[in-house]
């Protein structure tokens, strides 16, 4: 079955978020933010961002790196845009608008792919992941940073108690780590690397995907 994509209607949520996305989340994400760039940058210098959103994550891409970041939301690109001029951020060229499922770049463009706090948003997760695949170099890394809840286990069991909470502050943990794990397993190319718990520890968590060098 087709999967039905309303982009007009979260490019609405989007620039409504827009004026105010700094300063709900600059704090608590950073940790997050920070590692997801870090790891990116070991891959190589070529590195796209998925979800640049108001370009919370793109300081901390280290110099030297050549970020390109995508967005479906206008408004918040406006705000990436502003990030990268008023801060001298080098580091960061094309900032464009554009679906996840549909990357404009040509196969095997990048050394890493880093998606922030939006696979979970994503109509499509796998099909936004496979075309992460394609644009990824051999050798690079899909690095996510994103809010997924535990497959089994003590820590599936206090995550369902505090679900009515989590969903009040706009968050779920219905979206669960094995199905990134599932998605890797189905390309033999690709590979789980790291799964690992960022601040707040055990809600947040780091995954990197590798996808294998050719022999």
């Amino acid at each position: 079955m087709a999967v039905q994509y309303d982009l007009e209607g979260q490019k609405r949520a989007y620039a409504k978020w827009a004026p105010i996305y700094d300063k709900v989340y600059v704090k608590l994400l950073a940790d997050a933010q920070r590692k997801a760039a870090r790891a990116a940058a070991t891959c190589g210098p070529q590195i796209l961002e998925v979800g640049v959103g108001t370009g919370l994550v793109l300081p901390y891409y280290p110099k030297g790196t050549c970020v390109s970041g995508i967005d479906l939301s206008f408004e918040m690109l406006q705000k990436a845009v502003e990030k990268k001029v008023t801060r001298g951020l080098d580091q960061v060229g094309l900032l464009a608008a554009m679906d996840a499922c549909r990357l404009g770049f040509a196969d095997a463009t990048f050394d890493a792919v880093t998606v922030p706090f939006v696979i979970t948003l994503v109509p499509d997760p796998e099909g936004a992941l496979d075309e992460m695949r394609r644009v990824l170099k051999p050798g690079g890394e899909i690095v996510i940073a994103s809010k997924l809840g535990a497959d089994d286990g003590p820590a599936m069991h206090i995550e369902q108690a505090l679900a009515p909470l989590v969903k009040r502050v706009g968050w779920s943990i219905a979206f669960k780590a094995g199905r990134l794990r599932a998605w890797a397993a189905r390309h033999p190319d690709m590979e789980v690397v790291e799964m690992s718990p960022v601040f707040p520890v055990g809600f947040f968590k780091l995954v990197r995907i590798r996808r294998k060098a050719m022999d």
